[in-house]
């Protein structure tokens, strides 16, 4: 079995349940890890993320562009989710 390793840092809990369940559903082997750690009340994942996705090697740029299709705007995909943004007229103040 391939080792795993950290893929990329999860900003909270919602981004992390979202990334766990599509790669649920794709059957993509990964390990979510939170940085939750109750002697510090939470304070660890205030500052460095919610914690990280662990996957193999192999696995790792198609967990970096599903996380890209999710969160990222227009979906990282060039689907064009974001046609029409440029097509508006600029705001004039009068």
């Amino acid at each position: 079995m391939e080792s795993s390793s950290k893929v990329l840092v999860l900003d909270n809990e919602s981004e992390a349940r979202l990334l766990e369940a599509v790669l649920r559903e794709r059957e993509i082997p990964h390990m979510m890890r939170s940085y939750h750690d109750s002697a510090y009340d939470g304070l660890w994942q205030v500052q460095h993320g919610w914690g990280h996705v662990e996957a193999p090697l192999s696995r790792h740029e198609e967990i970096r562009r599903i996380h890209g299709e999710l969160f990222s705007p227009g979906g990282g995909s060039g689907s064009g989710a974001d046609s029409g943004a440029g097509d508006q007229e600029p705001f004039e103040s009068d």
